[in-house]
């Protein structure tokens, strides 16, 4: 239990530490900012959750101390919980049906582990409530939202001493416009980028206590697509209704986007340059950014006609080479 602590705290002031990074305003810190939940995953992960919860609460009391309540509350509601509880998910597992009536008791029995893509579902759900809490410090409606995003981006894009321009002004108002949708995509990526070095970090240490999922099979649940429908429609009813359903849209669609990332990993699998092929498309899409509404289009396909159960059932992969 000692250890637990020790190795806790050690996790808490590493996390605390890469958070309030941010105040110094270098570029560095950006990164160490949106890689704070890190050090807490992995203990939830090597460590059990109750690792990882205690050092979020002992490193959320401490940012509270040293600089005021709001941070607290911040580092609690972007780092700590989701990094408990996506830990705690991650571990989730229960007995198979069969292993159940089956086993004897000298054989452990085989786990059923939580589903890839219902924690997928967790992380979406976590970057929506962390982009809505912070547009809503900004104000309670959509005009002061709009006016202190606006107010801000000006300070930014354009000097004080600078003339008024009508094209300066155009991209500000864009900004404006996509920044909430922007906010929920920039969450779910950096919470799925701290869950997948987590656990990489974890296996590679040899403290992961469950198998490596298979990540060309998540797959969201079915009814998100009703979600998604019932979003979209909200986003058409202006206000701070709609602001709030387009981050709702932009998170579940950047899931889908995900997913769409496993059914290609999933429909290449008996191509020779499959390596190349994937590596171009990654490649492709982290430089020009747009071409991933080809991956949502692709996670929303298979989501709708079951690409991925088909190619599988018609052309099963090679075996692995011995």
């Amino acid at each position: 239990m000692i250890a637990i602590l020790l190795v806790a705290l050690a996790a808490g002031c590493a996390s605390a530490l890469m958070f309030a990074s941010i105040i110094s305003g270098a570029l560095i810190s950006l990164m160490l900012f949106y890689l704070a939940p890190l050090p807490l995953m992995v203990a939830a992960l090597a460590w059990g959750p109750l690792c990882a919860s205690i050092g979020g609460i002992a490193a959320a009391i401490s940012l509270g101390a040293i600089f005021s309540l709001p941070y607290c509350l911040a580092f609690a509601l972007t780092v700590a919980l989701p990094a408990w509880w996506l830990g705690h998910l991650a571990l989730l597992g229960r007995p198979l049906p069969s292993a159940v009536s089956s086993g004897n008791g000298a054989v452990p029995p085989e786990l059923e582990w939580y589903p890839v893509g219902r924690i997928l579902l967790w992380i979406a759900g976590f970057a929506t409530l962390t982009t809505m809490a912070a547009l809503l410090t900004l104000g309670t409606d959509a005009a002061e939202i709009t006016g202190a995003l606006r107010r801000f981006l000006l300070r930014i894009l354009r000097p004080a001493d600078a003339a008024p321009s009508g094209e300066i002004d155009q991209w500000i108002d864009w900004l404006v416009m996509v920044a909430p949708a922007g906010a929920a995509v920039v969450a779910i990526m950096t919470l799925t980028l701290n869950l997948w070095l987590s656990a990489k970090i974890t296996a590679t240490s040899g403290r992961l206590h469950r198998p490596w999922p298979d990540l060309k099979s998540a797959a969201l649940p079915p009814m998100t697509l009703a979600a998604l429908c019932a979003a979209i429609a909200f986003s058409f009813s202006g206000g701070l209704l709609a602001i709030l359903a387009q981050i709702v849209v932009a998170a579940v669609m950047m899931a889908y986007a995900l997913t769409g990332f496993a059914v290609l990993h999933t429909l290449t699998l008996a191509l020779k340059s499959r390596a190349f092929w994937l590596g171009s498309t990654y490649a492709v899409v982290v430089v020009f950014g747009w071409p991933v509404i080809a991956m949502v289009a692709l996670g929303l396909a298979d989501a709708l006609f079951g690409f991925r159960q088909r190619y599988l059932r018609g052309r099963p992969p090679p075996l692995p080479a011995p």
